[in-house]
């Protein structure tokens, strides 16, 4: 079997030469890598990971930390999404992931410790909570932290959120526009900065279109589609209540809409109902939900991308990414009469 010594040699270049053709460095000119490619595909040259990390000081490994509050796993139709994305940026970089177990599944948890132990190159992190005391360590480290969802920017941490804000006060923008004025929203978990940005993008919009900002029709869903159907319930207790509902995910839509259909109501005749995410089912079900999107693949691979940059750019800007948001219409609103 060839070792990288073996290519060097045949090549006629040296091993540092062949390390850098290996991780695409780019001070290497076409000709020489061609040269060395052509050998290592006649050679069916393959570099061990260990012997090429003990040579880069690499590992290419990301590791991905994803608190699941829901316990659905990777199944959760936001999320597996936001992988996906991730997956894909990193593999065409040559890069693998490394998913570390949830927290809640061992005690003396350290996010620094099992990134050392698993000699990871940078860590994503999704879904974990900004008051997570454990997080202050991984901070104060050198290792590259991207998160997703949560806004903290630091030496060597930055993040990747839409825009949630403004999806939200697109959403009542919208709901205005088909003549509701009487507009209620169910909240996902309270302690979250994407629920808490998605309500000020809600108070936002009463305030620029002189809306009643009404605090009893804001109920909590928890992101499920559960809760959803729970909160309407709360909801349509009220009195009054209103005839049009934002929800901050589209799982709490969809179960909101459940929640009026038994209750004898239709959507959207009697009730106009828009998401936020645009999950793949969203399309699916009766009525088709009208929702706010993300672009979910497009936040795992930004997150991807800022990660390798602060990888390759210790000392650089890593500046956070805010991703642009949409409505899509489909069938679950209309106007008012």
């Amino acid at each position: 079997m060839s070792t990288i010594k073996d290519i060097a040699q045949k090549a006629g270049v040296s091993v540092a030469t062949v390390s850098k053709v290996l991780n695409n460095y780019s001070d290497v000119s076409q000709k020489t890598k061609d040269k060395v490619a052509q050998v290592i595909k006649e050679n069916n040259f393959r570099p061990n990971a260990v012997a090429r990390s003990l040579t880069t000081n690499k590992s290419y490994t990301i590791g991905v930390f994803f608190t699941d509050h829901f316990n659905t796993g990777l199944h959760h139709p936001f999320f597996h999404e936001v992988i996906f994305g991730m997956e894909k940026a990193l593999g065409s970089h040559g890069y693998d992931l490394l998913y570390f177990a949830d927290r809640k599944w061992g005690e003396n948890f350290s996010y620094r410790e099992k990134c050392r132990n698993r000699q990871v190159d940078g860590v994503i992190l999704i879904g974990v909570s900004r008051d997570d005391p454990n997080l202050s360590e991984l901070l104060d480290s050198d290792l590259p932290v991207v998160f997703i969802d949560i806004d903290i920017l630091g030496r060597r941490s930055s993040y990747v959120m839409s825009d949630n804000k403004k999806g939200a006060a697109e959403a009542v923008r919208y709901l205005h526009s088909l003549g509701h004025s009487e507009i209620g929203m169910i909240m996902g978990l309270a302690s979250t900065k994407t629920t808490q940005d998605r309500l000020i993008g809600f108070q936002m919009a009463f305030r620029e279109l002189n809306l009643t900002y009404n605090p009893d029709w804001l109920v909590n869903g928890e992101y499920t589609e559960e809760g959803g159907y729970r909160a309407m319930g709360l909801l349509l207790n009220k009195k009054p209540f209103p005839r049009a509902i934002f929800c901050q995910s589209d799982l709490m839509a969809i179960g909101a809409i459940n929640a009026l259909e038994e209750a004898g109501y239709k959507v959207p005749e009697d009730f106009s109902v828009v998401g936020y995410d645009d999950i793949e089912v969203s399309r699916y079900v009766k009525p088709r939900l009208t929702t706010i999107r993300q672009d979910k693949m497009a936040m795992g691979s930004s997150a991807a991308e800022l990660l390798l940059q602060m990888i390759k750019e210790p000392s650089g800007p890593s500046l956070p990414v805010i991703l642009p948001v949409t409505v899509v219409e489909r069938e679950s609103c209309q106007r008012r009469s």
